[in-house]
């Protein structure tokens, strides 16, 4: 976890716009403004620290049965994308912000659907109890550190999106693909930390 916690931007100097993958969305989306968005990268404590995700439910409007990080959209009120970050892991997965203690950021993401999303980093106490919320979350689990620090287990394919060809990334585990924008802020945590 030291090696982690070097590799973030301090919580004293949030990052802002524009995102670190900037240049591929502008050639997709343009060079409009983003809604803001944070998202909970979670490492539950233990003698093997364990990374918290989501599997959203089939009906939503978006990404729906993917895996995701626990977060969403920021409302006037949060202020700061750590409060957005906290509000939504208590809504989507019960998660008691009193037992979270942040460690950093990650550089921003921009994703297809149109937000740039402020990555979050924090511990989360081993006795927290992660609770999905049905009508927003399908699934709670975990993924050990050690995992995706492993470097066999990282995938890299070519997708093609809106005649771009885009490199990707992705870690499948237990069962569940970790893809999309979920793998690539993990690819921007390794990277930081210079294991990729």
């Amino acid at each position: 976890m030291d090696e982690l916690a070097k590799a973030l931007l301090p919580l004293s100097a949030p990052p802002s716009a524009p995102a670190w993958n900037h240049a591929d969305m502008a050639a997709l989306l343009g060079g409009g403004e983003r809604a803001p968005a944070a998202v909970l990268v979670g490492f539950r404590e233990g003698v093997q620290p364990r990374l918290i995700f989501t599997v959203r439910t089939g009906h939503l409007q978006s990404h729906a049965g993917q895996v995701a990080f626990p977060g969403g959209r920021s409302e006037p009120a949060d202020g700061d994308a750590l409060t957005t970050a906290l509000r939504e892991s208590e809504e989507e997965i019960g998660l008691d912000r009193t037992l979270v203690t942040p460690l950093g950021f990650l550089d921003c993401f921009e994703t297809i659907s149109g937000f740039l999303i402020t990555p979050v980093v924090a511990r989360i106490a081993a006795q927290a109890r992660l609770h999905p919320a049905p009508d927003e979350v399908a699934e709670v689990f975990e993924v050990p550190l050690a995992f995706l620090l492993e470097p066999a287990n990282l995938r890299r394919y070519t997708m093609e999106f809106r005649g771009h060809r885009r490199a990707m990334v992705e870690f499948v585990h237990g069962g569940h693909r970790i893809w999309g924008a979920t793998a690539a802020m993990l690819y921007n945590l390794l990277e930081r930390m210079g294991r990729t």
